[in-house]
């Protein structure tokens, strides 16, 4: 790769959209060459940001859509989501590893991005996530 390849879809703000983005990252995978190290945590990190697009940003809603791109450079392979929600304090999400919130079922999806993402970046109140993972 000597330059940057750039992709953008428009999804909807559906359950089967999981699919659809798990079935792009393959393709680009084998595309572009992802190595299997970093691969699995593109997959879950990407597919968590999804998820949280679609349940709780644009809340299940059928009217809106989730645009979703990825960027491909000689460094750094980045994915960014975007929902049509009004956001989320990014700044405060409870810590899922806390006592109080081992239990609880939601709120470990930015923790998982956090924890896979080599750089996890959030614009727009929180509506648009940015990973970024790079080639070692």
């Amino acid at each position: 790769m000597t330059s940057s390849t750039t992709k953008h879809y428009t999804l909807n703000s559906s359950v089967e959209s999981l699919a659809k983005v798990e079935q792009i990252i393959e393709s680009v995978k084998e595309e572009f060459g992802i190595p299997e190290e970093i691969f699995g945590n593109i997959l879950v990190s990407v597919s968590e940001g999804m998820n949280n697009a679609i349940k709780h940003g644009n809340k299940l809603d059928a009217t809106k859509s989730v645009e979703f791109s990825f960027d491909l450079s000689e460094k750094q392979y980045q994915f960014t989501i975007l929902d049509q929600g009004s956001g989320f304090d990014y700044e405060n999400v409870p810590d899922p590893t806390h006592p109080d919130n081992i239990e609880k079922i939601d709120g470990r999806g930015i923790f998982i991005m956090t924890s896979l993402a080599d750089n996890i970046t959030f614009e727009q109140d929180g509506s648009k996530v940015i990973l970024s993972f790079n080639i070692t």
